[in-house]
């Protein structure tokens, strides 16, 4: 039996920010991770020459990233990473709040019956733009020693505290789906869709209405997204930490303070980072031999976690094409929001999803595909070509696409268990490129050198993610974490003694950002 000081299990990049800061305070430190490589939804892989994303297409700092790494003096050498928004065939680049103008004039000219409405919409997120920019324009108190710099303290955030103070009164009112908000704010349905199918089902109206200050943010590391994942990882063994790959826990005795793996070896721990899929601790923990009061607080907790579930996942297709960077870039920037069609999604992916599920046995594989085929004509794509912002990210002449959608988790496993996965796949595959070559890239599908996918299943797999979700708790039910600015620093807090939660699920809404900020925290309550 191996003996810890502190163990992590989970090494996607709020495990290797815990590891490295625990590293740093001198402790014992041993991550865990169920995969070959570290790093989760921020990895990259090369195929053929060809470099591809496996999660995230791009990062945004949000007062976070990048002071994490001047904090624990990780060089990651980065190129910006633009963001291009179209309609049908009107695309606009977005560099400074001034290409807002642009963005509406797209807008008026697919929808020129609602341009009143249009500009209430442009007015708000102007707003919230502006809002967001409070939040994210200062480094996170994480990530900066004031007892170092006081000076900077008292000028910088004394002014920002009353500032947030404000901002938190505004959050609060945008609390309620984007979709509701948007009803309140614009009568034509198809217009409401093409905004707010851009982001995960009900987010909230604040979040959703940031986008603009998201997209001026994104930054992409030379040799991709990875990359941050990596270097975080050479920090954390450069401070002293041990990291054990291929090593899935299948179970923790908490009053013992033991974890096994797959392979039947033990560890102890004298405290614990969980920084993976929550339901997979609440499933895997006993806790029986802990106070009568503990296991009553884990069984209160438990139950909504474990009927909690994660947020849409993505269909991602990757394609490998015998064309040049420039063919892409006359279109859009290697960061592109695409949506094909301007009349929206409407219910295909609510009430018409819905009565597929409730229908399913009366449905043959020509309905599901006859579906498909409308769904992927009418949604919205993030089109990432890395080559666009890393000459070194392909072949000369040639460049690398990734594809995605967010996509239904639940209806990949019904087609899964019915044994016909790799045709449904093969059909999403087709319909995506046919779908893109009929729009944007006439020579998209004769000139694709290979192709292939990766499902919400093969996240769930991969990543070991419910639902195969790649930002955490779906925001359509009850949300089982912290999900208030206040109470932030609760996010990693569990009612198992000596464990601490890190990651996209600890804390809602989630993103690479917040992993960083509940890895740092989860480290300080290691700490504490």
């Amino acid at each position: 039996m191996s003996k810890q000081e502190v163990i992590i299990v989970g090494g996607g990049i709020a495990g290797l920010t815990a590891a490295a800061y625990l590293a740093r305070a001198g402790k014992k430190v041993l991550l865990l991770e169920k995969n070959e490589e570290c790093g989760g939804l921020v990895t990259t892989f090369t195929k053929d020459g060809f470099r591809f994303e496996g999660g995230v297409r791009a990062l945004e700092s949000a007062g976070t990233i990048l002071p994490m790494l001047r904090e624990l003096q990780i060089p990651l050498d980065t190129v910006p990473s633009p963001v291009s928004v179209g309609v049908q065939d009107r695309v606009v680049h977005i560099e400074s709040m001034e290409d807002m103008a642009e963005y509406a004039a797209m807008l008026k000219e697919a929808f020129p019956a609602d341009s009143d409405q249009i500009d209430d919409l442009i007015a708000v997120i102007r707003r919230v733009t502006k809002d967001i920019g409070i939040l994210y324009g200062v480094d996170n108190l994480l990530f900066h020693d004031f007892k170092q710099d006081k000076a900077n303290f008292l000028r910088i955030y004394i002014p920002w505290f009353f500032k947030f103070a404000f901002l938190l009164v505004r959050i609060n009112q945008m609390q309620n789906p984007v979709e509701e908000y948007m009803a309140a704010l614009v009568s034509n349905p198809s217009l409401r869709d093409v905004v707010s199918q851009h982001f995960f089902r009900s987010t909230p109206a604040f979040f959703a209405l940031s986008y603009f200050y998201l997209y001026m943010d994104y930054f992409y590391p030379k040799g991709g997204v990875g990359q941050l994942s990596e270097k975080v990882m050479e920090k954390a063994v450069e401070l002293g930490a041990q990291i054990q790959t291929d090593t899935q826990v299948v179970a923790i005795d908490v009053a013992q303070r033991f974890l096994e793996d797959k392979q039947g070896n033990r560890y102890t721990y004298d405290d614990l980072i969980w920084a993976a899929d929550m339901k997979t601790l609440y499933r895997v923990a006993r806790f029986d031999g802990l106070p009568t009061q503990v296991q009553q607080q884990v069984e209160v907790t438990k139950g909504p976690i474990l009927a909690g579930r994660g947020t849409d996942s993505i269909f991602a297709v990757y394609l490998a094409v015998d064309e040049p960077p420039e063919t892409f870039g006359r279109i859009a920037h290697g960061h592109f929001f695409y949506t094909p069609s301007r009349e929206g999604l409407g219910e295909t992916h609510r009430s018409e999803l819905k009565a597929m599920f409730q229908n399913w046995a009366q449905l043959s594989r020509a309905d599901i595909l006859s579906w498909l085929d409308r769904f992927l004509r009418l949604t919205t794509y993030e089109i990432s070509i890395p080559v666009l912002k890393d000459p070194d990210a392909a072949p000369p002449g040639k460049s690398g696409l990734i594809i995605s959608t967010l996509f239904e988790y639940d209806l990949v496993k019904k087609v899964l268990d019915d044994g016909w996965y790799g045709e449904f796949k093969a059909a999403a595959e087709e319909q995506m490129c046919s779908v893109l070559a009929n729009s944007l890239y006439p020579s998209l599908m004769e000139k694709t050198l290979f192709r292939f996918s990766a499902t919400p299943i093969t996240i769930a797999n991969t990543v070991g993610s419910s639902e195969g979700s790649i930002v955490g708790w779906s925001f359509e039910n009850p949300i089982p974490v912290v999900n208030s600015l206040l109470r932030v620093r609760d996010a990693v807090k569990t009612p198992f003694p000596h464990i601490f939660t890190a990651g996209q699920w600890s804390y809602s809404p989630s993103g690479v950002p917040t992993a960083i900020m509940t890895g740092r925290m989860a480290a300080d309550a290691v700490g504490s």
